[in-house]
């Protein structure tokens, strides 16, 4: 028999670094899932990509099960690792925090193809294009 989807969860988590405190905690606790279990289980799965932002989305069962799928880190995250940003620009028409290359965001489109809503790489490319814009980021080309 299948098991009854009670809750859909979406976080982001540091790599490795899944813990019961907050904000996991705080949204997996009033669930009665096991969060040790989680934790351990989403850390083995990411200890590869240490220091990465990855989004995870958890299905929760009426028997206090789980599953989770691991997606690919955000846009915004992969933009500021490739150009070594702390931050976007607050005010991105007029404020330019960096120049990212042609090369650097197809680099990211083939880290994030899975999860974008794009047929091939040029579509990636403007998607990526878009939010790099949008954090203040220049793209050439």
């Amino acid at each position: 028999m299948a098991k009854e989807l009670k809750q859909l969860v979406k976080l982001q988590i540091p790599a490795g670094k899944a813990n019961p405190a907050p904000p996991i905690g705080t949204v997996l606790g009033p669930t009665g899932v096991n969060m040790q279990d989680f934790c351990s289980q989403f850390n083995e799965q990411t200890k590869k990509d240490m220091g990465m932002i990855i989004p995870c989305e958890i299905s929760i069962y009426t028997d206090r099960s789980f599953s989770f799928i691991l997606k690919s880190p955000p846009a915004s995250f992969l933009i500021k690792q490739a150009l070594n940003l702390k931050s976007g620009s607050a005010r991105s028409h007029t404020d330019k925090v960096g120049t990212i290359t042609q090369a650097q965001l197809e680099e990211i489109v083939k880290t994030k193809m899975a999860d974008l809503s794009a047929n091939d790489i040029e579509a990636g490319v403007k998607i990526i294009a878009g939010t790099a814009r949008s954090m203040g980021v220049t793209v050439e080309g």
